[in-house]
């Protein structure tokens, strides 16, 4: 797969323009020359070029003979409250669940959390790693880091993708933010508002609130116990000829479904007779045995960007995730990582690369897959006992998909059962279309046995 400059140009020109519209850059400040914005921002004249152009196209700058490019005037553009509030009311109710999930309520059973619990966390023990961060070069974490991440942990990462027969050098590797932030480098670098962009349906409800927000034309792919629905995928891509597609094959979240390996080939095929890009979410890796189906891994990242993260097996607090795909887009989501954040935090890099480094990771992950398998099957006995359809039960997930006898509407559900002091996760919030209501739930395994959840269902009922 090539990759040109173009990408690189137009973030560069989305930059700008954010600045221009903040007020940073007002009108009639010069921009630095072409020559010294490449030195900058280690690139070539012409990807400046090229981003100079769609700005002076789009009225936003305008060159001045002799003289350079400057902020052109612009009249103000009226934004009224309910233009900012249908934009908001777009992701209402994503924003709705990731409150609720940000929230420390210890007085509540939070059924749709999204996280293993703490104590099964807790084990990694990240207090006790600073010192040996220190220790690993005390002078660089006064410092930016480099713009793919820090090279040890790079190194380690590499060993792991190893472990899922996908092979990768440290070049090929991107560190970021979270898993987040890996996916908003790929969308500001591939799509533009109105791009057709394809993902799981149901599916990552935090991706589709990034999406609308960008005005992305969202295509819903039906998820089936065994994958995504491969027919429907060929008619949307002839459709719409989509950039990318965001699918998750291993441990899918909300499902709980495995991509199987029939499918990964069929959908392998599709990307590749109609240059589509596969975006494989791999979050829940360390939840789940090696040995399974990865796009990534029949492709070797000729055309797949594969998105990692620790947030479910380590902390979702030291914010470290990772990219790995071709060695040239890889430089260039770097280029663009370094020109909207600057770099990744070195000092969460070397904690998590000093964890990794320990034979005590394997034993965590070991243990918290153990308990993940015993979680599984209480939770699948606990909805069975209620009376629920579970979407595919299975050996060994973080989450359970469901839906519950004589309740249609979830969204309306999880707003009563707060009342009564447990969070659900509808399954409305997981829909790409967000068109009308839906009987599923999201479940958290680790919680389902908890007394509090069927005694909340059994006052609602009764009422």
């Amino acid at each position: 797969m090539a990759h040109s400059g173009a990408g690189l140009a137009r973030s560069i020109a989305d930059n700008l323009t954010g600045q221009i519209e903040a007020g940073l850059l007002k009108p009639g400040d010069k921009l630095p020359s072409i020559r010294e914005y490449a030195a900058g921002n280690s690139c070539s004249k012409n990807t400046v070029i090229s981003a100079f152009d769609m700005l002076t196209a789009a009225g936003l700058i305008e060159p001045r003979r002799g003289a350079g490019f400057f902020v052109a005037a612009r009249p103000a553009r009226p934004r009224t409250d309910d233009a900012e509030t249908s934009t908001l009311d777009r992701a209402m109710d994503i924003v709705w669940l990731m409150r609720e999930q940000l929230r420390s309520k210890a007085e509540f059973l939070n059924l749709g959390e999204g996280f293993p619990p703490i104590k099964w966390l807790e084990e990694t023990r990240l207090d006790q790693f600073h010192q040996r961060v220190v220790r690993t070069g005390v002078g660089s974490l006064f410092r930016y880091g480099s713009r793919y991440g820090y090279l040890p942990l790079r190194q380690h990462l590499q060993q792991k993708l190893a472990g899922y027969e996908i092979h990768a050098t440290p070049r090929q590797i991107v560190l970021t933010h979270g898993a987040n932030q890996a996916m908003d480098l790929v969308l500001r670098y591939f799509a533009r508002p109105g791009d057709a962009v394809l993902v799981d349906d149901p599916g990552y409800y935090t991706l589709f609130g990034k999406l609308k927000l960008s005005g992305i034309n969202m295509l819903g792919v039906p998820r089936m116990t065994d994958g995504p629905d491969v027919e429907t995928l060929a008619a949307l891509i002839k459709q719409h000829r989509p950039k990318l597609f965001f699918t998750q094959s291993v441990g899918h979240n909300p499902t709980a479904t495995d991509t199987s390996a029939a499918k990964a080939h069929q959908i392998l095929r599709l990307a590749e007779a109609h240059d589509l890009v596969i975006v494989e979410n791999d979050a829940l890796a360390d939840l789940k045995p090696r040995p399974m189906a990865r796009i990534a891994t029949l492709d070797q990242l000729r055309r797949t960007i594969y998105i990692g993260s620790f947030s479910k097996s380590v902390s979702a607090s030291l914010r470290v995730g990772f990219l790995a795909c071709d060695e040239e887009l890889a430089s260039d989501l770097a280029d663009v990582k370094m020109l909207t954040h600057v770099s990744s935090s070195e000092y969460c890099e070397r904690t998590l690369e000093v964890i990794l480094s320990e034979g005590h990771f394997l034993r965590h992950t070991n243990r918290m897959q153990d308990k993940l398998r015993r979680a599984t099957a209480s939770g699948i006995k606990a909805l069975e006992e209620i009376g629920a359809t579970i979407y595919r039960p299975t050996d060994q997930s973080l989450y359970l998909w469901a839906r519950l006898p004589e309740h249609e509407d979830s969204i309306a559900l999880a707003r009563r059962m707060l009342d009564h002091g447990v969070i659900l996760a509808p399954g409305a919030v997981f829909s790409p279309r967000g068109d009308g209501p839906s009987p599923w739930f999201r479940f958290n395994v680790a919680y389902l046995n908890d007394p509090r959840f069927a005694a909340a269902l059994r006052a609602i009922e009764s009422a």
